[in-house]
């Protein structure tokens, strides 16, 4: 037999970055244990909608782990108790029932509140316009092993590469700093010779803009690695901090 709970939902409820916000609350009967996350914020929304309601507005997109579009603060902690997942691969299994759930949208000055879960994440596009590309002339494309790497650092590369701009190191971080977020996408080139010819330009690119829409220092707590769904290092922050520093002496 289907194992089924029942919740009381506390969501925030705001209508735009300048409205003041409030929780309001709600219950759910016969959630099955087997969906997802997202698929009991459907079950609400129908809910609410059959209520005559205005439904919880929320991000999603590919619900496979990919898009990072889900980002939610449930109970106290980015994507909720399970680590290494996002939201949207959340299962209900890791909630008992009778339980009451809280879920807030990312709580940070970079992010301002669009609607109700849903935030505004365009800063991180900002920052990857700012310099996390190759704008080299790359000519055809090469075969595979074509040029030889270490596989230390292709295995570093690809592991920095599986940031998925989800926002959750920006929402735990107490200073509300965008360093993992950024140091993930300046790794991934910096450790390929792809990436070299434009890396002293593009930690500084990136860092700048980074400060210049709001968000705060790094001071280390490592915060940001624990709620990471995709496990992205801090060691690339200190990969980071090198090369600005390399690109400012060069200067």
């Amino acid at each position: 037999m289907e194992n089924t709970i029942n919740l009381t939902l506390k969501v925030w409820r705001q209508n735009g970055a300048k409205d003041k916000g409030r929780f309001e609350t709600y219950s759910l009967e016969n959630i099955s244990t087997d969906s997802s996350f997202l698929e009991m914020m459907d079950v609400l929304n129908e809910q609410l909608i059959g209520e005559g309601k205005e439904p919880v507005a929320f991000d999603h997109d590919c619900r496979e782990g990919i898009c990072g579009m889900c980002s939610l603060y449930i109970n106290g902690r980015p994507h909720g108790p399970d680590d290494d997942v996002t939201t949207c691969q959340l299962h209900m299994r890791k909630f008992k029932n009778g339980e009451t759930i809280t879920i807030e949208p990312w709580r940070s000055a970079g992010f301002p509140v669009i609607k109700d879960l849903i935030v505004n994440r365009s800063a991180f596009d900002q920052i990857i316009a700012a310099g996390g590309y190759t704008s080299v002339s790359t000519g055809g494309v090469p075969d595979a092993n074509a040029i030889p790497i270490p596989k230390p650092d292709a295995d570093e590369a690809m592991d920095a590469a599986s940031c998925i701009g989800c926002g959750a190191c920006v929402a735990t971080c107490k200073n509300g700093s965008a360093m993992l977020f950024v140091s993930a996408k300046v790794s991934h080139l910096a450790l390929l010779p792809q990436g070299k010819v434009e890396a002293a330009r593009r930690a500084k690119n990136m860092v700048a803009k980074m400060d210049e829409l709001g968000f705060g220092n790094c001071t280390n707590t490592g915060a940001c690695e624990v709620e990471c769904p995709k496990g992205v290092s801090i060691s690339n922050i200190a990969r980071l901090n090198r090369e600005f520093l390399k690109a400012k002496l060069a200067d």
